[in-house]
C-alpha cells in the first residue's frame, strides 16, 4: 500500500502533532544511525523537543560530548575549508557543470575546445581581411611603376571610388553556414 502525499503545513491538533513528532525523531535517530554505521563517522544529534524543558541527545550525553570537544580540537581552517553558503554553493555548481559542457559539448563533430580555436583563428582571418580592406582604400587606384608596356596596352577608364563596406557587429559564428558544394548552383 502506497503513502499518499503529506501536506507540509503546522498540525493544529496537539495530540496529532505530539505522535507524528515521536515518529519523526524516531526516522531521525534511525537515519543517523545509518549514516554513522554506513560512511564509519562519528554522529551526534541535539534536539530541542516542545514538550520537554531539557534537550534530547543521541546516542547518548558522554558520547555528545566527545564528539563535540573532537570538534573543538580541530583548527578552524581546517573547519571552514569544507563550509559554505548558498552562493558559493551555487558558483561552484555552475563552475562545474561549465565545465562538463566544455568536455561533452560537440558541434558537428567538434569538441568545445577545437570550437574556441577556429573562432580565434575566424577572428583573426577576418581582421587581416579588414586591414586589407583598409589598405587598399587608402592606396591610389593607378599604382606608379607599372611598366610602360602595361600602361601603353591599357585603356583609360572613368575614374572609380572604391567603396568600404561598413563593418558589421560579429556576435559569434552561429549564423555562419558552409554549403556543400554539390548544393552550389553553377554560374
Amino acid at each position: 500500500m502506497t503513502r499518499k502525499k503529506v501536506k507540509l503545513a503546522y498540525i493544529t491538533n496537539d495530540s496529532t502533532r505530539k505522535a507524528t513528532y515521536k515518529k519523526r525523531i524516531k526516522g531521525l535517530k534511525k537515519k543517523i544511525r545509518e549514516l554513522s554505521t554506513l560512511c564509519g563517522i562519528d554522529t551526534c544529534a541535539i534536539m530541542y523537543n516542545p514538550y520537554k524543558s531539557q534537550p534530547e541527545v543521541w546516542p547518548s550525553p558522554v558520547v555528545v560530548q566527545q564528539i563535540l570537544s573532537k570538534l573543538e580540537t580541530i583548527p578552524e581552517m581546517e573547519k571552514s575549508k569544507n563550509m559554505m553558503n548558498q552562493k558559493t554553493f551555487l558558483s561552484q555548481k555552475i563552475t562545474k557543470v561549465a565545465e562538463q559542457l566544455k568536455k561533452h559539448w560537440v558541434v558537428r563533430g567538434l569538441n568545445f575546445g577545437a570550437f574556441s580555436d577556429i573562432n580565434m583563428l575566424f577572428d583573426k582571418k577576418m581582421s587581416d581581411i579588414d586591414k586589407r580592406i583598409e589598405a587598399l582604400s587608402r592606396a591610389p587606384l593607378n599604382p606608379q611603376g607599372v611598366s610602360s608596356l602595361l600602361s601603353s596596352s591599357m585603356v583609360a577608364l572613368p575614374s572609380m571610388t572604391m567603396v568600404t563596406p561598413e563593418a558589421m557587429p560579429r556576435t559569434g559564428t552561429e549564423n555562419i553556414v558552409q554549403p556543400h558544394v554539390e548544393n552550389m548552383d553553377p554560374m
